[in-house]
């Protein structure tokens, strides 16, 4: 536990220099924005269409590892839409604390660290969770408040989420990737090298921006944001273990890098999408900022398990 907590230190140290900078002004909102659509539009997608052009789909693609994934993540999702429901709120709240409850910092956290810590082969299985995250879930919660505000799914709703999707980059990198393993051809190698170059700036600059962010959170209605932490540190890597490892036939070391990626503190884009509808930001942004302290043992003790 030592020798992992050791490892993943520097990652969060990373994160609570981005903090410190952010707190003291040093690093202004302004900056931390720019640093993030540098992260997000350009170094976090080389890294990831090099790690997919590199990758054959056929070898990676696990319909046993998806539907584990799925459904360990909906039952955590359907818990706290129902904990949300009981405490009479509305279903456009209980869809936010949901999102809190399942949604991990995968892209800016997890690909980065996960990759090297567990090993290139987790690559594989972080890019599935990745996919699942955006595709899945990330459509639900627009579906959800769409659906609440107009008094229906309309088909202009489902077309905006399509195009949302079509223009993340995320999405957009590992598919290209994909499509250019598909052809069988390397990367030629200034290409190869030019990606790596760039992707090697994803990990400083997403921590640093993780950090960065957290400085202007708030930790308002701790109660709540205490639930919804616990719900993404402990139940919802807990929920996908066992839909892993005794519904599924998910391979043990795959199995491993999906536990840990669930195990991941509240994204960031949850907030964003919250403070976009107007709906539960302060207990988006205090769930984001209490699971992010708390993963530092949480993550750390998780990895130290399924690497044993």
């Amino acid at each position: 536990m030592i020798d992992v907590l050791l490892q993943t230190l520097p990652f969060f140290a990373l994160i609570g220099l981005g903090f410190g900078a952010g707190k003291r002004g040093f690093f202004p909102p302004e900056a931390t924005a720019y640093l993030t659509r540098f992260v997000f539009y350009f170094a976090l997608s080389a890294m990831l269409f090099r790690f997919s052009a590199n990758l054959s789909l056929n070898d990676i693609w696990s319909w046993p590892f998806i539907w584990a994934y799925l459904a360990g993540t909906m039952v955590i999702y359907l818990l706290a839409t129902a904990v949300a429901m009981v405490r009479r709120i509305g279903i456009e709240e209980a869809a936010v604390e949901a999102q809190c409850a399942v949604i991990g910092n995968v892209g800016f956290l997890g690909v980065p660290m996960l990759v090297l810590l567990l090993g290139e082969p987790a690559i594989g299985p972080v890019m599935m969770v990745l996919a699942v995250d955006l595709i899945v879930f990330g459509s639900l919660i627009v579906i959800i408040i769409s659906a609440k505000r107009d008094g229906r799914v309309s088909p202009g709703v489902l077309i905006s989420v399509a195009r949302g999707l079509m223009k993340n980059p995320m999405i957009v990198s590992i598919v290209l990737g994909f499509a250019w393993s598909a052809t069988g051809w390397p990367l030629p190698i200034p290409v190869n090298s030019f990606l790596a170059i760039l992707g090697a700036a994803a990990t400083p600059g997403a921590l640093f921006a993780i950090g960065a962010s957290l400085a202007d959170k708030s930790a308002e209605r701790l109660h709540i944001a205490g639930w919804l932490a616990f719900a993404k540190l402990v139940l919802h890597p807990g929920a996908v273990a066992l839909a892993a490892l005794m519904v599924f036939p998910v391979a043990p070391y795959a199995a491993g890098v999906m536990i840990t990626a669930a195990a991941l503190p509240v994204a960031g884009n949850v907030y964003i999408l919250a403070q976009h509808y107007g709906i539960a930001p302060h207990r988006a942004s205090a769930a984001i900022l209490i699971s992010t302290v708390l993963s530092i043992l949480t993550v750390s003790s998780i990895i130290a398990l399924v690497t044993t």
